[in-house]
């Protein structure tokens, strides 16, 4: 007999996206049954949704990169958070969990998006399923590193994706968002469950993906403040075609900057509120189309 996977489903990560502690609660009083999975769920950071922000200290989700989780030198709130949890569910490299599902809300208008951290045959039949059933469904692979070099929460299980749904504003519930987040969830662990018992159904044998390639900050001036914000035709835009020379930043002295890149890309995460205290414009990534493994 197979053994089952051990599966954690992890909420309020960052305390002011609400889907994901919504759908805690919904599965503590209505359990997740899948044969072959033992899914627990975690709350991840309780005190800052308590005081309804992203973050007491340090950005939870930041914090479990190898050289963080051993450094007993960091005393925050988020820091001793993530020892402790992955202490519990980990530890990081050498995992008791099987897979982590962290479940994450954006602003940006990036509708119902799977984050994948590796393109292994497993992520890419996922990505492939996740596809199939839920076709508005947006795969992005972020590969600019090792699965272990993040500080991904979710990076503490053997497996670890994130499903990061929006656009929702900080604090608030969207109806739709949270059923979108729900369903992809969902058909993850659907997939986990058929590939654990080697019941997947046929595949389709190509998958489109969009993989990251780098970060856009807005214009700053001398003092360190933006000279510009993002441009309407980028607004709301993630995820479709951004060709060179297209504007991208509206300055404050009525001027526009144009994209200078050397062909088309994707923007993602645009006018993310999350980021705004880095500077972040947009995420660019490319699309392209894997091969699927057969099954």
């Amino acid at each position: 007999m197979t053994s089952a996977l051990q599966v954690l489903i992890v909420g309020g990560t960052h305390g002011n996206e609400f889907s994901g502690i919504q759908l805690l609660q919904r599965w503590q009083q209505q359990p997740l049954r899948f044969d072959n999975l033992m899914v627990q769920t975690l709350f991840a950071n309780p005190k800052a949704n308590q005081a309804n922000r992203r973050f007491l200290d340090d950005d939870l989700n930041r914090e479990f990169t190898p050289e963080r989780l051993c450094d007993f030198n960091l005393v925050n709130y988020e820091a001793l958070r993530a020892k402790s949890i992955n202490q519990q569910f980990g530890p990081k490299g050498a995992s008791q969990t099987d897979l982590v599902i962290d479940l994450h809300n954006t602003t940006a208008n990036m509708g119902p998006t799977l984050i994948l951290l590796q393109d292994c045959p497993w992520e890419r039949q996922l990505a492939a399923y996740v596809k199939a059933q839920m076709p508005e469904a947006v795969i992005l692979m972020e590969l600019e590193k090792s699965y272990q070099q993040w500080g991904y929460l979710c990076t503490i299980g053997k497996r670890g994706v994130m499903v990061e749904v929006g656009p929702q504003p900080q604090s608030v519930l969207r109806h739709d968002i949270l059923d979108q987040m729900d369903q992809m969830t969902q058909l993850i662990l659907e997939f986990a469950s058929l590939h654990c018992r080697q019941e997947l159904p046929q595949l389709s044998h190509e998958v489109e993906v969009f993989t990251s390639v780098e970060n856009i900050t807005l214009p700053l001036n001398d003092e360190g403040k933006p000279l510009a914000m993002v441009h309407r035709r980028v607004e709301g835009s993630d995820f479709t075609e951004l060709a060179p020379g297209e504007p991208i930043f509206q300055y404050f002295d009525g001027s526009v900057g144009y994209f200078e890149g050397e062909r088309t890309l994707y923007p993602t995460f645009v006018n993310e509120a999350a980021y705004y205290n880095t500077f972040a414009a947009f995420s660019l990534a490319d699309k392209l189309k894997l091969e699927v493994p057969a099954v």
